[in-house]
């Protein structure tokens, strides 16, 4: 199996990017949407982001439409979204599917290492977060309702 640094996807600006760029950082890898009840939660990723970025944090973000159709813009209509609304200055990246045969292989690699509830492997709405630590390897997985805020010691602990 390919580790995570092997993997790669293009950002909303069409430019591909290898995640090998992120190696020795400790990594939050969430899935997004523009009109779901949790949108929100892009403002306290990005106050994470800017709390620990200078500390090794990068937060990656990946639009999706698989759940209720929440994310139906195009790749300019998702990065105005984020930057007007939430000041996302973190990397996002082109609207991808999580789940099934069209998934995109960064959410086919974190979902086989790490398990949801009742050790499912589908990623269960927006806003699922995943965490990779500095060496690359998947320690945590987090759920949509789990806010950014309630993730702060853990990722304290493990920059």
């Amino acid at each position: 199996m390919k580790s995570f640094y092997d993997l790669q996807a293009t950002r909303l600006n069409g430019q591909p990017e290898s995640m090998d760029q992120y190696r020795g950082k400790t990594i939050i890898v969430v899935n997004t949407a523009s009109k779901c009840g949790l949108t929100p939660q892009y403002k306290g990723l990005e106050e994470l982001y800017q709390k620990y970025k200078d500390r090794g944090l990068v937060v990656l973000g990946f639009p999706c439409n698989q759940f209720g159709a929440q994310e139906p813009g195009d790749s300019g209509e998702i990065s105005e979204f984020c930057r007007v609304n939430y000041g996302v200055s973190f990397p996002m990246f082109e609207k991808v599917d999580v789940n099934g045969r069209n998934a995109h292989p960064i959410f086919k690699f974190l979902t086989r290492k790490l398990r949801g509830f009742l050790y499912s492997r589908r990623v269960k709405w927006n806003f699922t977060k995943f965490v990779i630590d500095k060496k690359g390897y998947a320690v945590k997985r987090f759920s949509p309702v789990t806010t950014p805020q309630k993730m702060q010691d853990y990722i304290e602990s493990i920059l």
